[in-house]
């Protein structure tokens, strides 16, 4: 629970806190924030940090609760405990800004802010991921979330807007914080397991505790499914350990261990006219038998070239074996009662074998990161200010290679045609200042500078009857970015705020992406720039009452040589060019209003708009080639209006205590899939019920039980879960643009989303 607002004196900076019903009302509700400008002076009682008990005079994490930021705090309570939330996507659309694509297989999801990453289906990029202060993003921007399991979490906090002032690199979009259960919070043990449609089962545990100086809290599950899609099953498993040591008051160390194992079948994705006719890849055992709409490949017979045999993905076995592995550690030590001083070094190993589409990619990435930061409560000027200043490294060692497939059961590897090897380093700094400048107001001046060195090389392999060919690529990037940010607060009152904030962001290319030309295959593609980004945001946050917060935040950036990412078309590997010069601007409402006894409403809503300002593409083909000024077409990929709304009710007192229940639509606009404005992606209304129930066992062994049942997609709805942007091209002999029905008929876009879902579940506390 978030502390009762407060006015602001001088002495102390901006609390936006969190609301509660007067304790007299029949039922207590508690509000959480959806937006926070912050106060930096600590984070709620007990909780002085990520993961670790401080006293309350301890400096506390400048993104504990920094001021002026665009934060949305997603609370266990109300988006975890009493429904299955089977993958993390499902969660974070509570947050205004948040675009959830499906990705390869099982419970991976792409998530963008603010449309940022909206054009990738495979990892997310430009939004830092943490946990428990920790940095889950590699030093190459890749962040997964199969290793994220919901359950796991007792809040998230989605920073939206340009945040690399504070998180340095691949920030352009914001960062997503996620916090484990403390022990305290646990107290015990919890066992739990959830089952439903399409062989959906979960079993979880948790155990956690304090004992004298140490707390600790392990959570584990595993998941399995068969999939709503052919040839898409699953299991996962995932052990997440979160363990804190204080010696002293002044001295506090913390663990963290995160592991992950996945295996998963992978379905096609098909192109717009094959989800329209069978959106789930029904009946494609092989490419014999194969129903309409059906996916099917073309292997060469013997791996390399030649004569071609017809394969679906069930036919091959397409599929992901992954395995993920973060061990960090951390020391805080409070100088004295205004400053606190942090050291952390974190391993990160990431393993893959990924022979699906139409190649087999393997590789090994293993990193790691170091921060060292410092935090102190002081006065500037005889104004109250906390100041943060850091130094970071991480390092990343990665070593890929890429296979044809041949068309045998297996799946089975054809020849080699890519075998890369980089080093990527990235150094930097950052400091920030927040001052009271009155009671009122409060400014923040922020700044990091980091150097992101890439060094490698790619060797492509091309095979023909006349035997192998070699082409080298080598890539030795240097890229020095700066990033500053400011930030103004004004509170009159504690019913009111207003904020505004300019700030940057940049992204530089990831060793990938130097490395995979536009026809899709290994090559040459180092001539990529950073991406950047400079942003605008004004907004206000309104609390007429105890019961109600709304929030209205604007946003306008400007990006230039924005990286985005398209396929070049039958289930190729996506490749990256810059996009000069684009602007991203909207709208973001949030709001959370306890209007009546038991009765809650929640409001996410986006406005997205995206266009290129300044982008030349050049298409050939044959002895063709053709130039076309994409000014004024929208950014593909980025819906303009996504919606949440959810209503809800629980019942507190009498004999239906504990029975409660919400309804909620999840609403995204069609969007374009091409540069070209030609064709565009459908979108989507969905409904989905919820009904649980939650109630202390006194006088038993087990201290309660949680039951629920959700209902996803009630009404049965098709619709496109994922959508790989395609790339425009030119006509062989006619010199023409490609039209909307002929990429309609590009495979290798779209994963439809699951039908009617019912999943059940149960949790027993001790």
């Amino acid at each position: 629970m978030l502390p009762v607002s407060r006015t602001l004196r001088l002495g102390a900076l901006l609390t936006l806190p969190g609301l509660s019903l007067p304790a007299q009302a029949q039922n207590t509700v508690t509000l959480d924030e959806v937006s926070v400008v912050g106060d930096g002076t600590g984070a709620p009682p007990g909780r002085g940090g990520f993961g670790v008990t401080s006293p309350p005079g301890s400096a506390p994490s400048v993104i504990e609760n920094p001021v002026g930021q665009i934060v949305t705090p997603i609370s266990r309570e109300t988006t975890i405990a009493n429904r299955p939330a089977t993958s993390i996507g499902s969660v974070l659309l509570d947050s205004p800004g948040v675009t959830v694509r499906q990705g390869n297989g099982a419970r991976d999801v792409v998530i963008s802010i603010r449309g940022n990453n909206a054009r990738s289906t495979g990892v997310t990029k430009n939004t830092v991921v943490l946990e428990d202060g920790f940095v889950l993003t590699q030093p190459d921007g890749a962040a997964r979330f199969d290793l994220v399991d919901p359950r796991a979490y007792s809040r998230i906090d989605v920073f939206r807007g340009p945040q690399s002032a504070l998180f340095g690199n691949y920030a352009t979009g914001g960062a997503i914080a996620f916090r484990t259960r403390m022990g305290r919070e646990i107290d015990g043990y919890e066992i739990g397991t959830d089952a439903g449609s399409f062989g959906y089962l979960s079993n979880y545990f948790t155990v956690g505790g304090v004992s004298g100086p140490m707390e600790i809290s392990l959570f584990a599950s595993d998941v399995r499914a068969n999939g709503y899609q052919d040839h898409s099953s699953y299991n996962t498993q995932t052990v997440n350990l979160l363990a804190s040591y204080t010696p002293t008051p002044d001295n506090r160390f913390t663990l963290k261990v995160i592991n992950n194992d996945l295996q998963a079948n992978i379905p096609a994705r098909a192109s717009l006219n094959q989800y329209r006719i069978n959106p789930y890849q029904r009946g494609c055992a092989s490419a014999a038998t194969a129903a309409p709409g059906c996916v099917v490949y073309t292997f060469a017979n013997n791996g390399a070239f030649g004569a071609t045999t017809p394969v679906t993905a069930g036919e091959v076995g397409l599929r992901r074996d992954d395995r993920r592995t973060i061990v960090a550690l951390r020391w805080e030590h409070d100088i004295d009662a205004r400053t606190t001083w942090r050291s952390q070094v974190g391993f990160d190993e990431r393993n893959y074998d990924q022979p699906f589409y139409t190649s087999a990619g393997r590789g090994s990435l293993p990193s790691y990161n170091v921060l060292s930061d410092i935090t102190h409560r002081s006065e500037i000027f005889g104004l109250p200010a906390v100041s943060y200043a850091a130094l970071s490294f991480s390092a990343l060692d990665a070593h890929a290679t890429t296979f044809n497939l041949r068309p045998l059961a297996g799946p089975a590897l054809g020849a080699l045609i890519g075998d890369q090897t980089a080093v990527q380093t990235n150094l930097g700094g950052r400091a920030r200042t927040e001052l009271a400048l009155s009671p009122d107001w409060t400014g923040v001046l922020g700044i990091s500078a980091e150097n992101t060195t890439i060094t490698g090389e790619n060797r492509a392999y091309a095979y023909s009857a006349a035997g192998r060919t070699v082409t080298q690529a080598l890539a030795d990037r240097s890229f020095l970015n700066v990033a500053p940010e400011l930030a103004l607060v004004y509170r009159p009152n504690t019913e009111w705020a207003f904020r505004g904030r300019a700030a940057t962001g940049y992204t530089t290319p990831a060793v990938g992406n130097l490395f995979v030309t536009p026809a899709g295959v290994p090559g040459n593609n180092t001539q990529l720039r950073t991406q950047e980004n400079l942003g605008f945001d004004l907004g206000t946050d309104w609390t007429p009452w105890e019961t109600l917060r709304l929030s209205v935040t604007g946003f306008y950036e400007f990006f230039r040589n924005e990286l985005v990412s398209q396929s070049p078309g039958a289930g190729l590997p996506s490749y990256t060019f810059n996009a000069p010069a684009s602007e991203h601007r909207g709208i973001e409402v949030a709001a959370d209003w306890a209007f009546g006894p038991g009765w809650r409403a929640t409001l996410a809503y986006t406005f997205d708009d995206q266009v290129y300002t300044r982008y030349v593409e050049q298409l050939s083909a044959g002895r063709f080639t053709a130039r076309f000024d994409r000014a004024g077409k929208a950014l593909p990929g980025v819906p303009a209006h996504q919606l949440l709304a959810r209503l809800g009710y629980e019942q507190v007192g009498g004999p239906l205590s504990g029975v409660g229940g919400f309804v909620e639509v999840v609403a995204q606009d069609g969007f374009f899939i091409d540069n070209a404005n030609s064709l565009k992606a459908p979108g989507y209304a969905l409904v989905n019920a919820n009904v649980h129930y939650v109630t202390d066992l006194p006088g038993g062994y087990a201290k309660r039980l949680n039951l629920y049942v959700e209902c996803r997609n009630l009404f049965d709805r098709t619709y496109a879960a994922s959508v790989q942007n395609l790339a425009n091209g030119l006509g062989a002999t006619t010199g023409l643009p490609t039209t909307a029905a002929s990429l309609a008929n590009v495979t290798g876009s779209i994963y439809a989303g699951a039908p009617r879902t019912v999943v059940a579940g149960m949790k027993l506390s001790f």
